[in-house]
């Protein structure tokens, strides 16, 4: 193995590299020593390049927290993997210690740190991560399809949190890669419709081919109209993926209906009037990345059920991220998944 490797570095505000890096080596008994095999760009990654920056993060970090490995080195003492395992890695590292652990709300952890974005992440040739945050997959799932799994659970969680009934009605707002998750997920628990909002005509055109049930462009429709001829009283279910549309998903729900906040936008401030979420019996549900989604998705992952292969419409290597990057601020890609 050589000394150093190229890496995706986060330099300083709006500020990126591909660097020679130190190749990393386990330092402690936890440890695991992993080849990448994949990674992909999240929306979070173009938040930390942002300007000002939508999202904190380590400079001098390597970027990268999707992304699915091969065990080179398990470290000693490890009974749970062996070199050649395929695992996929949980990036958000928890203390299990501070009040929120205590009470099982590891994702509101207060001492929580994340491989990717504060230490060194998978948009590299090689990681070390520790144990417990990594989770076995079967080798048979395609590398781009395991790469997938951190979104997916993140979307899992919030899926299980909506409660969906077989035939009910979901309306999801913004068409990118997590609202395409979201309509594979609802399309494939029994929604009875699946209305997908989003301005892009690029990406309404993969929500179109998923088989969403109507797909809306809210800038030439009228999309209240047209949610309404369609379901009768609104959606049972709004999403809103992209995480600044609470006052339209207030309008859009029916009474009694519930509203997914998934999407996140440091930035957003947006005015809503309470009265009608009270008067409508609303529930409105925040969704933070996962708690016990990863061993679900590793099976649904295994099980071949959803076509997330699909999603990916682009396929670099490391020195081309950066046209992955302006793909994905343009509204041209979906996922963008590197083989470093």
């Amino acid at each position: 193995m050589n000394k150093t490797m190229q890496a995706l570095v986060f330099r300083a505000e709006g500020k990126w590299a591909v660097d020679e890096m130190p190749t990393p080596a386990i330092h402690a008994d936890d440890e695991v020593l992993l080849k990448v095999d994949r990674a992909s760009i999240c929306g979070t990654d173009l938040h930390i390049l942002s300007t000002p920056p939508g999202h904190p993060a380590t400079p001098g970090s390597i970027l990268g927290h999707e992304y699915a490995a091969t065990v080179l080195d398990a470290g000693s003492g490890n009974k749970h993997l062996s070199e050649g395992d395929r695992v996929v890695i949980d990036p958000n590292l928890t203390c299990g210690l501070c009040r929120y652990c205590r009470l099982g709300l590891t994702n509101s952890c207060e001492n929580m740190t994340t491989l990717g974005i504060f230490r060194h992440g998978g948009l590299a040739e090689y990681n070390v991560a520790p144990l417990r945050t990594l989770h076995k997959i079967d080798k048979g799932v395609p590398p781009e399809r395991a790469t997938l799994a951190e979104p997916l659970a993140c979307v899992f969680h919030a899926h299980e949190q909506a409660a969906l009934m077989p035939g009910e009605s979901v309306l999801i707002l913004g068409g990118g890669p997590i609202g395409l998750l979201f309509q594979m997920l609802f399309q494939s628990s029994g929604a009875g419709k699946v209305i997908v909002v989003e301005p892009v005509e690029f990406r309404r055109k993969q929500a179109e081919a998923g088989g969403a049930t109507a797909v809306l462009d809210p800038f030439t429709q009228d999309v209240l109209a047209e949610v309404l001829a369609i379901t009768g009283i609104g959606a049972d279910i709004v999403v809103d993926a992209a995480g600044s549309l609470l006052p339209e998903a207030v309008n859009l729900v029916r009474r009694g209906g519930r509203v997914i906040l998934f999407g996140m936008n440091l930035h957003a401030e947006r005015p809503v009037n309470q009265y009608w979420i009270t008067r409508n019996q609303i529930s409105i549900i925040g969704s933070f990345i996962q708690q016990t989604s990863f061993p679900k998705v590793v099976r649904l992952l295994e099980s071949g059920r959803l076509p997330l292969e699909r999603l990916v419409t682009h396929r670099l290597p490391l020195a081309g991220i950066g046209e992955g990057l302006e793909a994905m601020r343009a509204g041209k890609a979906i996922k963008v998944v590197v083989q470093p």
